[in-house]
């Protein structure tokens, strides 16, 4: 019979999905006493999801909780994002939401309730080097990989967190699920930013931040002005659709300037580049690069990695040179490095050039 004075408590973050579902029954199956906890971060509720967690909950026989952090959420996420466009940048939240809300909170959390260790459902992996540091990996379901949104954790985080998927495909969670009884198992999963269902990020921004037209100059490589927009944040590079403009063939914003007001319009051939400066570094592989090394980079979710050179020129200055140009390296998007499957780290794309 296991002592309960020698089970690990654990938190498990509840979002009220599959995986995260399916991350609290692994908890409880290797033997945790788990609480799952659900955050609340935004102001008209996610009471759906909140009571798919507790079901979840309820059917393994385990507390649930909701944490209110509305308005750290607010601060720090979708403050940032709006500041970062009303900028000129195109900022990723859930990068933002794991660095400040799901992980510093959660540990927080962690910390405060006397628990050991806290998971979520997140596709990721983390391994114990040699030396004790602890290695961020992609998970086994490449199809799946979250490791690109986790880069800024550190080694004090990954000290305490778990990723119970990161060797589990998406099948196999769902039918993990569908096993334990979860009316969630065959929930869709969700592909918006979770502030911003509709997806129009400029549409979100002007509301939020109560802003009035404000007529600008659409722009080609050299300056001449070919048409107005009404507003040069609500534009990002590498956008085609939605310019509200013609000019008889395709075109590609290159780039915004707010100070300016004005949005840079070009062929897709000038949206590609060969390296990046970045900044806002964070290193999980090692405490920074010491010398130039050879990578995989990553530019964006979606991107795939790329062969390239990164090298560390200051303590918070990151110069990646890519083998072949890369398209559309956006300005506020993070870039992440690989060594294979294994995080070396990233940072903010600060700037684009060749």
């Amino acid at each position: 019979m296991t002592n309960n004075k020698n089970m690990i408590k654990a938190i498990a973050a509840m979002s009220g999905g599959v995986d995260s579902s399916v991350c609290a029954y692994l908890l409880q199956r290797h033997g945790c006493t788990v609480t799952g906890v659900t955050l609340r971060l935004i102001d008209n509720g996610n009471s759906g999801e909140n009571e798919d967690a507790k079901h979840v909950c309820d059917r393994l026989g385990i507390a649930h909780m909701t944490i209110d952090f509305v308005n750290e959420f607010r601060e720090n996420v979708i403050d940032r994002f709006c500041s970062a466009y009303l900028s000129g940048y195109t900022p990723n939240p859930c990068v933002e939401c794991n660095k400040y809300i799901k992980f510093d909170k959660m540990l927080e959390c962690t910390e405060s309730m006397g628990c050991d260790i806290f998971a979520t459902g997140h596709y990721a992996r983390i391994e114990r080097s040699g030396s004790g540091r602890y290695l961020l990996k992609k998970a086994a379901d490449a199809s799946k990989d979250q490791s690109y949104f986790l880069y800024s954790l550190s080694q004090h985080q990954l000290s305490y967190v778990r990723f119970p998927l990161g060797g589990l495909t998406k099948a196999e969670v769902r039918e993990i699920a569908e096993a334990q009884g979860f009316k969630n198992a065959k929930k869709r999963d969700s592909q918006d930013i979770c502030f911003i269902p509709d997806g129009d990020f400029a549409g979100f921004i002007k509301q939020y931040k109560e802003l009035d037209p404000l007529p600008g100059s659409f722009i080609d490589s050299n300056g001449n002005i070919l048409g107005s927009h009404n507003g040069a944040y609500m534009f990002t590079v590498g956008q085609r659709k939605g310019l509200g403009i013609a000019l008889g063939k395709p075109a590609y914003v290159l780039g915004t300037d707010t100070a300016a007001n004005t949005v840079t319009l070009g062929d897709n051939a000038e949206l590609f580049n060969q390296r990046l400066e970045a900044d806002e570094l964070n290193f999980i592989a090692a405490d920074r690069l010491t010398e130039p090394v050879r990578v995989e980079a990553k530019i964006r979710y979606s991107h795939r990695t790329a062969p390239a050179t990164a090298v560390q020129t200051d303590d918070d200055r990151l110069i990646v040179i890519f083998d072949e140009p890369q398209r559309a390296i956006t300005p506020g998007q993070s870039v992440v490095l690989y060594d294979g499957d294994t995080v070396i780290g990233g940072g903010k794309v600060k700037r684009a050039f060749d």
